[in-house]
């Protein structure tokens, strides 16, 4: 490991380098040979090389491909045999990858596969690579301020038959009421002692209107969604979470992977990139403490199938969002 900083002051302490986090991934070569040879039709020339993506938690492939022709391609391709839930992802981003604006910062899509079984998903391949991790300032500010050019090149939302965001979170951000009806033993003691007010707030959350807008949400905005490109455009994959709200939403989700990989203070990253400008407070704190509801239950359930490093993935996340709402909420 290469040490970053021996500093403990501001937004920089002592941390090492660490790699984004995500799942084993399927080799292209085991997608099955029926569908590599659609892919190679479609793209006009086979593939000889395929070079397997770190980052994500989805199991199942997810390749730079190299064709005979010199032509390149990213592709990503799952079937229930690696994680039964994740061909529903697939689906959905097939349903809205082609739907996005030509001039939205995303790979353009170029095709897809569905059998049933197997999904698959082509766009192009772009040049950019992953953030480093843990973050800097100044890399996280440079995509703070390409999320807040994001959500207000989707305003109006360019879906017209896209969900809303509260719809999409309705079951997660009331994860506090399921926790209150059977408290765990390990819960942590600031969430035993309000665990009514976090049940209301949730509710509050859902039943004010303060998630509605007319942004397209990526809503999963984190080091392994994102590409940085040579020339410094940021690019943003991976959308089967898109869905219609309010524009700062997606800013205050990406100002969590900051905080978790490398201790950057959330509140000074979104204020540097001006995205919370008149937004009700309380609403903020809410969404914050709602997640930390949601991971606080996802992270108690057993590993699901091909996704080992979930688990504490959403306990990291947990740790961050419920720090960060319980400052702002100020209870104690």
């Amino acid at each position: 490991m290469r040490l970053l900083s021996t500093s403990s002051s501001g937004n920089h302490r002592r941390m090492t380098a660490v790699a984004v986090p995500g799942s084993p991934r399927l080799p292209w070569e085991s997608v099955p040979a029926d569908i590599r040879a659609i892919v190679d039709e479609r793209l006009g020339s086979p593939v000889v090389r395929a070079v397997s993506q770190h980052g994500g938690f989805s199991p199942g492939a997810a390749a730079r491909l190299w064709c005979a022709d010199g032509t390149t391609a990213f592709a990503k391709a799952v079937s229930s045999q690696q994680n039964v839930g994740t061909p529903l992802l697939h689906r959905s981003e097939l349903r809205i990858a082609g739907t996005l604006p030509a001039a939205a910062p995303v790979p353009r899509f170029r095709f897809g596969y569905d059998d049933g079984d197997w999904v698959a998903l082509v766009f192009d391949a772009s040049p950019g690579r992953l953030p480093e991790l843990p973050w800097t300032f100044e890399a996280a500010s440079r995509v703070g301020k390409a999320v807040a050019a994001l959500s207000a090149s989707l305003t109006p939302c360019p879906l017209p038959d896209a969900v809303t965001v509260a719809s999409r979170l309705t079951e997660d951000l009331t994860s506090w009421s399921r926790i209150a009806a059977d408290p765990p033993a390990d819960l942590d003691p600031w969430e035993r002692r309000h665990l009514d007010r976090l049940v209301d707030s949730g509710a509050r959350l859902l039943a004010g209107g303060a998630l509605d807008g007319d942004t397209l949400l990526h809503l999963d905005l984190r080091a392994d969604n994102i590409l940085l490109e040579p020339g410094g455009r940021v690019v943003f994959v991976d959308w089967p979470w898109a869905c219609r709200g309010a524009a700062w939403i997606d800013l205050v989700l990406f100002a969590l992977d900051p905080m978790v990989y490398s201790g950057i203070d959330p509140q000074g990253l979104v204020d540097a990139g001006g995205g919370l400008s008149g937004v009700e407070p309380a609403a903020v704190t809410g969404l914050l403490l709602g997640l930390a509801g949601m991971w606080a239950l996802a992270a108690r359930q057993p590993v699901p199938p091909g996704m080992p490093t979930l688990r504490a993935h959403q306990r990291r996340f947990h740790d961050a969002a419920l720090a960060w709402g319980r400052r702002r909420a100020g209870w104690d």
